[in-house]
């Protein structure tokens, strides 16, 4: 089965839909400079009611070369239960949010030494677009990406969308898939139809229907 997480979530609306179309992730933008940002205080709200209403829901945080002390304490006070690093974070920053952590890559690492993980996702190759940290819209390396998902369940992101995730999922065999802005309607809102369409895409893949 592909895990699909559905990121860049601002509302409990949003957060509430991608759940009703299916997600099994849902990741909460941490980046300030980001159009999907969220803030510390709205997410604990947000979260609060998904970890009583849909607790089998991982929730994710992702940071952009934040500080330690800074994650840990969104870690707890939005009760997510994993970090993505997706900026320039170093393998002793990785090490001191271990094991509720996992790499992000733009573009296909060549080395991935010190950010190893025993637990899915390993790491999340994202496509490489200079001045971007993620929700670009264009797609990875998808040939250089099956490569790594032969040896470490890959989240897969980067210019996914309803219409061509069954071929990236086809060709690149992830452990999951990751989208934002190929299910919305404007920069940081949600289409339900759009999530709902992206899940049957895959789902689809999946059981041949």
């Amino acid at each position: 089965m592909t895990i699909i997480k559905i990121c860049g979530i601002k509302t409990l609306k949003d957060a509430l839909a991608a759940i009703d179309a299916g997600a099994d992730y849902l990741g909460f933008n941490f980046y300030p400079k980001g159009v999907r940002s969220i803030e510390k205080e709205t997410c604990a709200e947000i979260t609060s009611v998904l970890k009583r209403e849909h607790p089998d829901i991982k929730l994710v945080g992702v940071f952009v070369n934040s500080f330690v002390d800074d994650m840990k304490n969104i870690l707890e006070t939005c009760s997510l239960d994993l970090a993505q690093l997706h900026g320039d974070e170093t393998p002793e920053i990785f090490e001191q949010l271990a094991p509720r952590v996992f790499k992000a890559f733009r573009g296909i690492p060549s080395e991935v030494t010190g950010y190893e993980r025993n637990g899915a996702p390993a790491m999340l190759v994202d496509s490489a677009v200079k001045g971007m940290y993620g929700g670009s819209g264009v797609t990875a390396d998808w040939s250089a990406a099956s490569e790594l998902a032969k040896h470490y369940p890959l989240l897969l992101a980067g210019g996914l969308t309803p219409e061509n995730v069954a071929d990236a999922v086809r060709q690149v065999k992830p452990w999951g898939v990751d989208v934002a802005s190929g299910v919305e309607s404007a920069a940081g809102e949600k289409d339900a139809a759009k999530m709902s369409a992206f899940v049957k895409a895959v789902k689809r893949l999946e059981t041949g229907n």
